[in-house]
């Protein structure tokens, strides 16, 4: 590569932005994600993802199931241009069912963007996927959330999040009073109001920006007692709270908190700027070969999602990669080292939830999509002139079971394609029992509403009507046991053992009793919540949180 050459990657990799949002559901994700849209362009008029009876949905929703039921449960990738900036979206799903989904998702991303509802503070799984951004120590951005409507003390907010999360925090703005008292927010560095007007919620209104030292003109606007009592709370955080540093925030110890209100579009442009100007460009990622760098020449990514039928007209398959090093160009030869196998890729593809446009050229940082022929798994690497394994990603234990079945016995066929698609895609999981027939396999998954999106799509993408029978499991384990070992549990224990996709074993357990009781019987057997132990897989250190 030319010095010319490097120089443009350098300056094109630098303009990236690669980042997640996460949440617990109704904190406010989805309008959040579509109030950046309309700010970079993509997008004119934001529609609220509950507005059904205007038929109006929210762009990164496109899944039928999820405008029938106005929540997200696959995870989106949206790109779009914002002054001198590339962003890449990750629109993670806002169900907690669909935890795993974001697992992978934030696989691919350089940071992260945590909204906090101002009512109600953290929640049960905010908690969940910040330990995940943690562990992998990316830069977690906090947007307290739901300022025009009433609200929690921010100083309690802010006290919350330390104590709950555990991360130190620096308040970038401060808010000014909330609901119908809601006035504006005052931006700590230029020591001015950013005054809230007017409650459109499908455009942008400009906020009226005001110097703190202009009294008289804040004092026709504001309230003196709400202006004091913000000024009164921004004092204590300047006085007793963390000072900021670059350092902590990159390795995920201190998040910088902004506050506003994304359903009328307020405070979100002046995060958005501070949030490009502060969070890295794309990072180097961890292989069987040590670190791969974003400015290496030779291209290189990894698969972190695979979805079928996005286009029901095409049936076609994608395969979502994140570039980690050099430029990805149509016809370039990669090999996948997991199949030792030479492949040469077409076109790029760019996303725009389920719109798409070819690429020239894409960059590391980018999230672009390639045709899958049925070949790649989640967690694929893609290498150009060599031969080296990113690390994977891992699968968790469900904690839902069941077996399906079809009255149709000539669509079995086409029921079992749709389930290997469907589990290679990550929306279950599906074990086989060797005791059993074959043609039953167990599936397996976190949450009940993955089963409700398995037979939606098994429905309307393989044209098979199917129902689920449950089984009376609740736990799910993977062993490295050998399969001497796992014969002598069966028989000691009459536990029920499986091998998922990859060939893995795991037992299965009825209840917390069944799991003690084999633990106690079978304490020679090492247990595991994830498959990271038995693969290498990403997220090693998710051991800590998801292991016994």
């Amino acid at each position: 590569m030319s010095s010319i050459d490097k120089n443009l990657l350098s300056s094109e990799v630098n303009r990236r932005r690669t980042f997640a949002i996460i949440s617990h559901p109704d904190a406010g994700k989805t309008t959040m994600t579509e109030k950046l849209l309309l700010l970079g362009g993509a997008i004119r008029l934001a529609g609220s993802v509950k507005a059904k009876k205007s038929k109006k949905f929210a762009t990164s929703d496109w899944m039928e199931l999820e405008k029938q039921r106005g929540i997200s449960v696959s995870t989106s990738v949206m790109n779009f241009e914002y002054r001198n900036f590339i962003c890449n979206l990750l629109d993670t799903p806002g169900h907690q069912d669909f935890s795993e989904d974001t697992y992978r998702t934030l696989a691919a991303a350089d940071a992260a963007i945590m909204l906090i509802d101002a009512a109600k503070g953290v929640e049960p799984q905010t908690i969940k996927l910040f330990e995940v951004c943690k562990l992998r120590g990316i830069p977690i951005f906090t947007f307290v959330n739901k300022l025009d409507r009433e609200s929690r003390d921010p100083l309690d907010l802010m006290h919350e999040i330390e104590s709950v999360l555990g991360i130190a925090t620096y308040p970038m703005s401060w808010p000014v009073s909330s609901g119908e008292r809601f006035r504006g927010i005052i931006e700590r560095e230029t020591r001015s109001l950013h005054f809230f007007e007017g409650r459109n919620t499908t455009t942008e209104t400009v906020a009226k920006i005001i110097p703190l030292e202009n009294k008289e003109e804040i004092s026709a606007l504001v309230p003196e007692d709400l202006l004091t009592e913000a000024l009164d709370g921004l004092d204590m955080v300047e006085m007793a709270g963390d000072e900021f540093s670059s350092e902590r925030f990159l390795r995920g110890e201190l998040s910088p908190v902004f506050f506003g209100a994304a359903m009328t579009n307020f405070g979100v442009r002046l995060f958005l700027e501070k949030f490009l100007e502060m969070s890295p460009s794309p990072s180097a990622k961890g292989s069987n070969q040590g670190k791969i760098e974003p400015l290496s020449p030779n291209f290189s990514g990894f698969i972190f999602k695979i979805q079928a039928n996005m286009d029901p007209k095409h049936r076609d398959r994608i395969a979502f990669l994140r570039i980690v090093s050099g430029v990805y160009e149509a016809g370039i030869n990669v090999t996948i080292p997991r199949l030792n196998r030479e492949i040469r890729l077409t076109q790029p593809q760019q996303f725009f939830a389920q719109d798409r446009s070819t690429l020239d050229k894409a960059y590391a940082g980018d999230v672009v999509g390639i045709y899958d022929p049925g070949i790649f798994t989640i967690g694929d690497s893609l290498v150009e002139g060599g031969s080296f394994s990113f690390e994977g990603i891992p699968s968790f234990a469900p904690e839902n079971f069941a077996v399906v079945r079809t009255s149709s016995a000539l669509k079995r066929k086409q029921l079992f394609k749709g389930l290997v698609q469907l589990c290679q895609e990550g929306t279950v999981q599906m074990f086989v029992d060797e005791t059993r027939a074959a043609s039953d396999p167990i599936l397996a998954a976190v949450g009940s509403l993955q089963f409700d999106v398995l037979l939606f799509r098994l429905k309307n993408e393989y044209n098979v009507d199917c129902v689920l029978d449950s089984l009376a499991f609740k736990h799910a384990r993977w062993t490295n046991a050998s399969s001497e070992e796992i014969a002598e549990a069966k028989a000691a224990t009459d536990v029920v053992s499986v091998r998922d996709m990859q060939g893995c074993s795991l037992f299965l357990f009825k209840n917390d009793f069944t799991l003690s009781y084999f633990q106690e019987k079978c304490n020679n057997i090492k247990l595991f919540r994830s498959n990271s132990s038995l693969h290498g897989n990403m997220m090693q250190m998710s051991i800590n949180i998801f292991e016994e």
